[in-house]
């Protein structure tokens, strides 16, 4: 033992765990009357919007919900949503946010895998929350919201359950609650999509929300009194861990309970919005909306992209719109984003094709993430920084889950020699920047040749008549697999599958063009995310 371990232990005075949840204690402190959400006609100050978290708290811990159990949340993006991310984990409960648009026997199933003490559920998701509950084994507490921006269809439903704003009437604000016994506690629990099986749990812990709450905010750029617009869903990652993030700021939590160009347009003029993130189909929805429904932006807005990264005429188009685009990365089982493409400020002096070029890689390690590399599964060490050589994107760090609910085969799997093991096949290049080329199932093998699927996808998104393009691996009696494109054509363009497939020659070697294009409305997650496993099955039968 060394002098600096002798007398020097932690305690109450120098170590207390990291969680989230003090971020609204401050923000309410410090900014008491500043203005935290926005939905309709409600206003709430961070006065009011902690006084209902901890009230809350308080009439879950009162009906004996504690450490360890399970509160389920199918909720869209309303106050509520926000008021469960803190008034659930001071209880010392664990938060599921479960997605919206699940089907019954999901949602059923995800119930009883979590163990649900209580469900709180807005009336517009009754009727699928209806059916879950006579499948589920699982008996919760049923607490109903009635959101005023409902629609109108939905105001006759009810679960027989007891209502959110009577149950705060029986919490007390001046609640002390209590504070993790560890940070290493679970803070909530996230199902991953399930395309291949069970949806498997992902546990949280309060540091690693804390952490990434914190790594957002440097990420995103966010100075104080954001003004943040909830086009991401607070179910997807618990929103990225951003209702803790915008808070951390003592920001402004513009609600919104579904994603239309029109509104968004409206409150992005109305509210001053500063932030937003979500999928590509959130910005296809923005350029796509009609311009007499479009607004001028007061101020830039930045937005950051998950996912396919945005095609150069995309980027241009936004770039045009007022916003600022940055491309992370990320998957559920480390919080949302925790790759971010880190833009330099030469960079920006660049031509078009050779800035998209550039966000189409998914970048480096955020500031919260201790380790990212590129590394070949079998061996286990880095792959050569050459931008061409595939192998799998690892992470190591404290935003990384703690691992899969009731799943220990799946966890020891997934952190199999000491590092989170993604899926994704990617290149590293010199300057240490990753760039994603498929999932490992995605990759299309074809006469013995590896063709990226975002390779194929990426040509095709230079043709200015397409909006949306996945490519999927086609049965192929000679070859064994052939690309199949799926498209959305732009609003009002045209294009036929011959043009397209001789467009891609120009653009891909031969091997990689796809056979086959296919015209229709691609299948996607309430994230805007593809449903590749269903345009699969379609290229099957086609």
């Amino acid at each position: 033992m060394t002098d600096y371990e002798t007398g020097l232990a932690r305690n109450a005075a120098n170590h207390q765990p990291l969680t989230p949840l003090l971020f609204m204690e401050r923000a309410a402190q410090v900014f008491p009357d500043h203005l935290a959400v926005v939905h309709g006609a409600t206003r709430r100050n961070y006065r009011e919007l902690r006084e209902r978290c901890v009230r809350l708290a308080h009439a879950l811990a009162k009906r004996g919900i504690g450490r360890g159990d399970t509160v389920a949340a199918v909720l869209p993006n309303i106050p509520e949503m926000l008021e469960c991310h803190y008034g659930v984990p001071m209880a010392g409960a664990v938060l599921n946010t479960i997605n919206t648009r699940l089907d019954a026997a999901t949602i059923a199933y995800i119930l009883d895998h979590g163990e649900a003490k209580a469900l709180i559920v807005d009336k517009e998701f009754m009727p699928a929350v209806r059916l879950a509950l006579v499948q589920a084994k699982a008996k919760p507490l049923v607490i109903e919201v009635d959101d005023a921006l409902a629609p109108a269809s939905a105001k006759g439903e009810t679960l027989g359950g007891m209502d959110y704003e009577a149950l705060l009437a029986e919490g007390d604000p001046s609640f002390a609650w209590p504070l993790p016994q560890d940070e290493w506690d679970a803070i909530t629990l996230n199902y991953t999509s399930g395309t291949t099986g069970k949806p498997k749990g992902v546990v949280y812990h309060h540091r690693g929300a804390q952490l990434l709450a914190v790594g957002n905010v440097l990420s995103a750029e966010m100075g104080k009194h954001p003004i943040y617009l909830w086009t991401l869903p607070m179910f997807h990652c618990n929103g990225w861990c951003f209702p803790w993030t915008v808070t951390a700021q003592a920001g402004v939590h513009v609600c919104l309970r579904a994603v239309r160009g029109a509104d968004m347009w409206r409150l992005m003029d109305e509210e001053g919005v500063t932030n937003m993130c979500g999928a590509p189909i959130v910005m296809a929805t923005l350029l796509n909306t009609p311009e007499t429904e479009k607004r001028t932006l007061p101020k830039q807005v930045k937005f950051i992209v998950a996912g396919a990264p945005p095609p150069e005429a995309v980027l241009a188009a936004m770039q045009a719109a007022g916003f600022a685009v940055c491309h992370v990365y990320g998957l559920t089982e480390c919080y949302g984003p925790s790759v971010v493409n880190e833009w330099h400020e030469a960079w920006g002096a660049k031509t078009g094709p050779e800035q998209a070029a550039l966000m189409a890689r998914q970048g480096v390690r955020y500031i919260a993430l201790e380790g990212l590399d590129v590394l070949d599964p079998a061996t286990m060490q880095p792959v050569p920084p050459d931008g061409a050589t595939l192998g799998e994107v690892m992470m190591r760090g404290n935003v990384v889950m703690k691992g899969y609910l009731k799943d220990q085969g799946a966890t020891e799997s997934a952190f199999k020699g000491g590092w989170f093991h993604t899926g994704d096949l990617a290149v590293k290049y010199p300057d240490g920047y990753v760039q994603l080329k498929d999932r490992s199932k995605d990759i299309i093998i074809s006469g013995g040749e590896n063709i990226s699927s975002i390779e194929v996808e990426d040509a095709l998104y230079k043709h200015p008549a397409v909006a949306v393009v996945a490519v999927v691996a086609k049965p192929d009696e000679k070859w064994g697999e052939t690309p199949c494109a799926f498209v959305e054509l732009r609003p009002g363009a045209s294009a036929t599958a011959e043009e397209l497939i001789t467009f891609s020659r120009q653009h891909l070697a031969h091997f990689k063009v796809p056979r086959q294009i296919i015209f229709a409305e691609l299948p996607k997650t309430s994230t805007g995310k593809i449903q590749k496993h269903v345009l699969r099955s379609q290229a099957k039968e086609a």
